[in-house]
C-alpha cells in the first residue's frame, strides 16, 4: 500500500498520462487498505487473518462523453494499459451533458480540516489476540451465557489520494480499531443470541474488552423467554443501535441522484417540517476521530458541517456535480467515491438529543414495544412505506417487560418522522447516532 504522498504522486501522474492521451478533463482516486484480523471462539484461537488491497480509478472525459477504468495493478504497465482503455471507451460512450468534474471555483484550495482521523499505531497480532480473548471470556463470564459464536478484534489503515486535470491533488489516512463478540444465552429451543461491538479511529479509544462482553452476554440473557405480543396500533421506542436505520432512509432519500431519478418519498419536501419542531439532524464531516470524517468530498470540494434538518425542517439535497447541474443547483460537497463515477452521501450524522431520559419518555406508555434488533429491508424508498421484522421488549405501565420476538412493526416514514421525539442519551459510537426514539402509532403484528 502507498503512503499518501505516493498515492497523490501516482494520481497526479495517471492525470497527465490522460491529459497527453488526449482527455480534455480526468480525475484519479486511488484508495489502499490494510488490515489485520483476529477471530477466537470459546478460549481458542480460531482465524488470523491479513488483508491488503489497493485500486485506482481514471475518469477520462472527451467533451461530454466519459468512460471509468478502474485497476488494481499499480504497474506503469498496467497505467498505460488503463489509459489506453478508457481514452477508447469515452470516445465510443454516449454524451451526457451532466458528467464532469467539480466546478474549479468550489475546490479546496488552502489547508483541509485535520479530522485527527490516524493514530499511527499498529498493534500487533498478539495484543489483538488478547483484546479478543479478553472481550469473549466478559460475554462467557456472564450468568446465563452458554455458548459463544466468537468474538474478534481488529486494526486496519486506509490511505485515499484524489488528483483531477485542474490541479486538485490531495490525500489523507485513516485509521480504524474495533472488537467484537456475539454469544448465546439458553438451551435447546430456547436459545438466542445477541452481540455487542465497538468501532474507533483511535487505538486509545477502544472501549474496555471487558465492557463490549459483558455487554453482548447481557443482551442475549435478557432476551431468553420471549413472550407473545398482542397485535395492534402501539407506541414504539428504538434503541440507539437500531434507531440510527432512521437517519439512513431520511440520507439516502435527500441524495441528489434519488431527487434527479424522482425515486425518493421526500421529493417536494425541500423547505417543509417532515419532524416535529425541536428536531435537528447534524452532518459533520469535520468531527475529530469520526468514523466518516474527511476533509475533502469525493471530488475535490472541501467538506463542512450542515444541518440536514434544521427545527424539523429539511434543509435540501446532498448534491454531488452532475446532480447539482441535473437540478439546476451547486454540488454541497457531499460527493462520495469509489473507484467509479461518484455519488452523493452523508458523513457523520447525529441527531440532537431531547430533554426527557429513556425512562421519562417511556413513563406514560401503558403497552408498547421497545425495539432493539431489526431484520430484512422492508423499505420502499419512493413512497417510504415501511414494514420491517424486529425483536425487543415489551413496555407495560412505563416499565420495560418480557422479551418479545418475530414480530413485524410497519408505518411510513413520513409520519413515522413526524411522530418521533428523540431523548437525552445520545452517544457518538458510530458514524450514524441517535438517541432513544419514540415514535407514535406504529402497527404492530404480534408473533
Amino acid at each position: 500500500m502507498l503512503t499518501v504522498e505516493q498515492a497523490e504522486a501516482r494520481a497526479a501522474a495517471l492525470v497527465e498520462a490522460a491529459r497527453k492521451a488526449g482527455a480534455d478533463a480526468a480525475d484519479v482516486i486511488y484508495s489502499g487498505d490494510a488490515s489485520t484480523q483476529i477471530q477466537v471462539r470459546l478460549g481458542a484461537l480460531e482465524d488470523v487473518s491479513r488483508s491488503e488491497g489497493e485500486e485506482i480509478g481514471l475518469r477520462f472525459f472527451v467533451g461530454s462523453r466519459s468512460a471509468t477504468v478502474a485497476s488494481s495493478d499499480l504497474s506503469d504497465e498496467a497505467m498505460q494499459a488503463l489509459v489506453e482503455r478508457a481514452a477508447a471507451m469515452a470516445r465510443e460512450a454516449p454524451e451526457d451533458s451532466y458528467a464532469g468534474l467539480a466546478p474549479e471555483d468550489r475546490l479546496l484550495r488552502g489547508p483541509g480540516v485535520d479530522v485527527d482521523g490516524d493514530d499511527g499505531a499498529d498493534p500487533s497480532p498478539i495484543e489483538l489476540k488478547r483484546l479478543a480473548l479478553a472481550i469473549e471470556d466478559a460475554a462467557r463470564g456472564v450468568e446465563g451465557v452458554t455458548n459463544s459464536e466468537g468474538a474478534g478484534a481488529s486494526a486496519g489503515r486506509s490511505v485515499v489520494a484524489l488528483a483531477t486535470s485542474h490541479g486538485f491533488c490531495r490525500g489523507y489516512a485513516t485509521t480504524g480499531y474495533g472488537g467484537m463478540a456475539s454469544v448465546i444465552a439458553g438451551i435447546g429451543a430456547g436459545m438466542q443470541r445477541d452481540y455487542a461491538y465497538h468501532n474507533v479511529r483511535h487505538f486509545a479509544d477502544l472501549e474496555a474488552p471487558d465492557s463490549i462482553g459483558r455487554r453482548a452476554g447481557e443482551r442475549a440473557v435478557r432476551r431468553l423467554n420471549p413472550a407473545r405480543l398482542l397485535s395492534g396500533r402501539m407506541t414504539v421506542l428504538f434503541d440507539p443501535r437500531v434507531g440510527s436505520s432512521f437517519v439512513g432512509h431520511l440520507t439516502g432519500a435527500i441524495t441528489g441522484s434519488a431527487i434527479a431519478r424522482k425515486t425518493s418519498f421526500l421529493i417536494g419536501t425541500e423547505g417543509e417540517a417532515i419532524f416535529g419542531p425541536g428536531i435537528t439532524i447534524r452532518d459533520d464531516p469535520h468531527r475529530r476521530r469520526g468514523l466518516a470524517s474527511k476533509p475533502f468530498d469525493g471530488e475535490g470540494l472541501p467538506t463542512r458541517p450542515s444541518d440536514i434538518v434544521a427545527n424539523g425542517v429539511l434543509t435540501g439535497w446532498l448534491l454531488d456535480s452532475a446532480s447539482a447541474r441535473q437540478l439546476g443547483r451547486e454540488p454541497t460537497g457531499h460527493a462520495t467515491r469509489g473507484s467509479g463515477a461518484p455519488g452523493a452521501g452523508a458523513t457523520n450524522v447525529h441527531m440532537e438529543p431531547g430533554p426527557l431520559s429513556p425512562a421519562e419518555l417511556m413513563a406514560d406508555v401503558k403497552q408498547g414495544l421497545y425495539v432493539t434488533e431489526l431484520i430484512g429491508q422492508g423499505v420502499n424508498p419512493v413512497t417510504g412505506d415501511y414494514s420491517r421484522g424486529a425483536s425487543g421488549f415489551m413496555i407495560e405501565n412505563g416499565e420495560i417487560g418480557a422479551a418479545v420476538a418475530e414480530i413485524t412493526i410497519a408505518g411510513n416514514l413520513l409520519d413515522m418522522f413526524r411522530e418521533l421525539a428523540p431523548a437525552n442519551d445520545l452517544e457518538h459510537r458510530r458514524a450514524v447516532n441517535v438517541p432513544t426514539l419514540r415514535v407514535e402509532g406504529m402497527m404492530i403484528a404480534g408473533a
